[in-house]
């Protein structure tokens, strides 16, 4: 048997399904300790050996940590747009969380690759929770920055030969001092907007601390050859996890969306760019791709042999990537032989 999970705030529906894709049972537990507790013994009566869960990393987090903890039978993620895949392909059943569950429980039948479910715990998830929380500060303080932005410029044109940007303490003190005397609620607002934005970058510096510290402590070769700072370094090991989640280096290249997709045609063989995995992952990457063109390093040369072999920029680029992908998985495979990777349950 095995079973599909659709996650929610309050409730998580589950569907049975046997070995012919057929319902065996479908309901619905609350998503409480009580409700998981109920699940397990449901999954247990009917000899559940596999388990997939859509959202294990946001609603389904506490379920799939029971599940993990508690249960025998292997607990998967299933991606959301393999569901909606999947229900799209079955006209006529429409959007139901039930139709949700059983399409989840399918594809953990058909898919022998989903990944196990990333567990929020140990020093990875305290990796991830810093750098989510830094960059939800960059975001604001960018959003915040902006507004701000085209309000001095109608408040003081010409403002930008002075202050070019307003991410550092000297550029938001001067553009304080320029205010000066303006009396008009814009301006007001405006210094309050520059008020917040000196505690963002403040606060921003500090948690920059703390996860250099915590990177510190995990000792990972990441940080070592490829200009990779901590933060960056800090959100591989909190989106990864745990490197075993992936049977290769292909599948690691696939989950963070570094993979080119195959769209061939007749006699045109060719390759388009992946939009899909884990942005963030895929975010990193780019970062590290760009630092290495703009130096003397071995990726601006791998980067320069591709462009040699009549490749445009961005498809050197997306090489690039490729190839810095599968230099973090053999490091992140490294750090776990060495004993360096961050904890977690298992280990």
């Amino acid at each position: 048997m095995l079973a599909g999970i659709d996650t929610h705030k309050d409730t998580l529906a589950v569907a049975v399904i046997d070995d012919a894709g057929r319902p065996v049972i479908v309901t619905e537990v609350a998503n409480t300790e009580a409700g998981f507790d109920s699940l397990e013994q449901l999954l247990t009566a009917h000899a559940v050996t596999r388990v997939g869960i859509e959202g294990s990393g946001n609603y389904g987090r506490g379920a799939a940590v029971h599940l993990v903890l508690t249960g025998s039978a292997e607990v998967v993620e299933v991606p959301p747009s393999l569901t909606s895949r999947e229900r799209s392909g079955r006209p006529g059943a429409g959007k139901t969380d039930p139709v949700d569950a059983v399409a989840i429980a399918r594809i953990t039948a058909r898919e022998p690759t989903l990944p196990p479910v990333r567990l929020a715990v140990g020093q990875a998830a305290d990796l991830r929770a810093l750098a989510d929380y830094r960059a939800q500060l960059v975001a604001e303080r960018t959003a915040l920055a902006n507004r701000a932005h085209s309000e001095l410029h109608g408040l003081l044109p010409g403002y930008q030969a002075q202050i070019p940007r307003l991410t550092a303490p000297t550029f938001i003190a001067k553009a304080k001092d320029l205010l000066a005397g303006q009396t008009s609620v814009r301006a007001l607002l405006t210094r309050r907007r520059l008020t917040r934005l000196a505690e963002l970058t403040v606060e921003i510096r500090e948690v920059a601390d703390l996860i250099t510290a915590a990177v510190a402590q995990v000792d990972t070769g990441l940080t070592e050859p490829y200009d990779l700072g901590p933060v960056g370094a800090a959100t591989i090991l909190g989106e990864v996890a745990d490197v075993r989640r992936y049977r290769s280096r292909h599948a690691f290249a696939a989950a963070n969306g570094t993979a080119p997709i195959p769209a061939s045609s007749g006699r045109t063989t060719r390759h388009r760019l992946n939009r899909s995995g884990n942005r963030t992952l895929n975010r990193v990457l780019y970062t590290m791709a760009i630092t290495q063109i703009r130096a003397d390093t071995e990726g601006r040369a791998y980067y320069l042999r591709k462009r040699a072999e009549g490749k445009t920029g961005r498809e050197a680029l997306r090489c690039l990537k490729r190839r810095l992908s599968d230099v973090v998985y053999k490091t992140l495979h490294e750090d776990l032989a060495a004993g360096r990777a961050p904890t977690a349950i298992g280990r």
